[in-house]
């Protein structure tokens, strides 16, 4: 199965396409940190892509885009994308959560402790989710501030995410407890959790978590590590 990989959701804009009935064969594969821009800039990063790998759109199996949380502009452009491709090639569609995408590239050497993911939101706010033993949430995607965290994380919790050293700040805990501070998940994490995503329910809808962005979700959800 070949899965073309789409990130448009934070900062980065990033391209795979991988195959492999994990997605672990990585063919081509582009990032470009540009902050903002990725309307314009994605199209040309796929063909690239896909140039790369001597290959076209009709050679796609599926197509897996980070769903949120993220910008509001960003998620637009890159599921927009990856729903008109699925059109045009009739092949499947599926959306990934970014904070699962970082859980999933996240090295845990102690695998009986929890996971923490957060992003960094507004203000004092971050996007977060909690992972346990194989990356499996515990809990919801959602946001919080920093100043709640204590009444629902554990001391020994590991963190990962751009906000974890506040997080870490906010709790009071060592830094040693912190595996990464990526700002955006890699592309190939992405990829990897596409090859694993059951369509019908890693649906490619948008995971808005702050009220004022927010839409109802369709039945079903994203898929999660």
């Amino acid at each position: 199965m070949r899965i073309l990989a789409i990130d448009t959701a934070l900062a980065n804009c990033a391209v795979a396409l991988v195959e492999g009935q994990h997605g672990d064969v990585c063919l081509a594969r582009v990032d470009d940190h540009i902050g903002r821009g990725h309307a314009e800039r994605l199209i040309p990063l796929i063909d690239q892509v896909l140039d790369e790998a001597k290959l076209t759109l009709q050679d796609v199996d599926r197509v897996a885009v980070t769903a949120g949380p993220g910008s509001f502009t960003g998620l637009r452009v890159g599921l927009s994308v990856a729903r008109g491709f699925g059109l045009v090639i009739q092949k499947p569609v599926v959306g990934i959560s970014t904070l699962s995408a970082i859980a999933q590239g996240t090295e845990l050497d102690q695998s009986d402790r929890q996971l923490f993911v957060a992003l960094t939101g507004k203000g004092e706010e971050i996007y977060c989710q909690t992972f346990g033993p194989g990356r499996t949430p515990v809990s919801e995607a959602c946001v919080q501030k920093l100043s709640e965290l204590g009444s629902f994380l554990t001391k020994d919790t590991l963190l990962a995410g751009s906000a974890a050293a506040s997080v870490a700040t906010a709790l009071g805990v060592s830094r040693d407890q912190i595996l990464n501070e990526l700002a955006f998940p890699d592309i190939l994490d992405v990829a990897a959790l596409g090859a694993l995503a059951d369509p019908k329910e890693a649906l490619a809808v948008p995971l808005y978590l702050r009220p004022a962005d927010a839409t109802p979700q369709k039945k079903g959800r994203i898929l999660r590590a």
